[in-house]
């Protein structure tokens, strides 16, 4: 956005008789407020620095002894036997309801169809992911208070 566009946007709220407005875009914040005659009082522009993700290292496995590569290969067949619960929605992820609460599951915990698994915040709103199979949780993937994105793996969950 350049310059005569941020101008213009500012004469438009004085026009409009909002008494504040808050645009952000991908590198850029801006807030406009105005008095109650229609004058402009502030515009404050922010400018959002661009992260770039830092790229996982890649463990390198050498073939060392039979029984080590038959482990690893029996440990992907038992993952391919778990049901993936993946979050179906973009927010924050909690495993418990509240800070001095316990979790809801744990590693070990047995569950049935319609029981809470986590919660995931998504715009100030607490949204309780139930669980849709029954089994046993084999693994937890994601740690408390991080963020999670659409169809991202929560948990592992053994069926049998």
């Amino acid at each position: 956005m350049d310059i005569k566009e941020i101008q213009n946007l500012i004469k438009f709220v004085a026009k409009s008789g909002a008494t504040e407005v808050k645009l952000e875009m991908d590198d850029f914040k801006i807030t406009i407020k105005t008095t109650t005659e229609g004058a402009t009082e502030t515009a404050y522009i922010q400018q959002i620095p661009v992260q770039t993700q830092a790229q996982a290292p890649v463990a390198v496995v050498a073939p060392v002894a039979s029984t080590e590569n038959q482990s690893v290969a029996n440990e992907v067949t038992e993952n391919n036997n778990y049901i993936t619960v993946k979050s179906p929605i973009i927010g924050t992820f909690y495993r418990k309801p509240s800070p001095d609460k316990a979790p809801f599951v744990e590693v070990g915990s047995t569950i049935k169809s319609g029981d809470v698994l986590c919660v995931i915040e998504a715009m100030k709103l607490f949204n309780e992911i139930e669980s849709e199979v029954s089994g046993k949780i084999v693994k937890v993937l994601i740690d408390d208070s991080s963020p999670v994105e659409f169809d991202q793996p929560l948990f592992l969950v053994d069926p049998s």
